[in-house]
């Protein structure tokens, strides 16, 4: 008998979103948004109300490393919000608190 294993490891660091931050968070009026990604590339800052309505969308251009996003609540009233990041790679969500 004749066993043939192949095992291939790869790790592709195309596109990844990473250390995604709010501060502060909660926040009265503004807040950054940070988050490490490994190229250059368009990402888009979603955010939703609890009911899954998006109320912001904006597309940014990224810089390889750390980048930082301003937020402004704006006319948001107070209360629980979904922000995502996202590219044609990855999604990464998480939640903030207006006060």
């Amino acid at each position: 008998m004749l066993f043939l294993c192949v095992i291939a490891v790869g790790f592709s660091q195309e596109n990844e979103i990473e250390d995604v931050s709010t501060a502060p968070n909660p926040f009265k009026q503004n807040t950054n948004i940070t988050f490490k990604i490994t190229t250059n590339s368009t990402i888009t800052l979603l955010v939703k109300d609890v009911l899954g309505k998006i109320v912001f969308k904006k597309d940014f251009q990224t810089e390889i490393g750390k980048n930082t996003i301003p937020f402004y609540k704006n006319d948001l009233k107070a209360g629980m919000y979904i922000y995502s990041i996202q590219n044609k790679k990855k999604i990464v969500s998480k939640r903030f608190v207006i006060q």
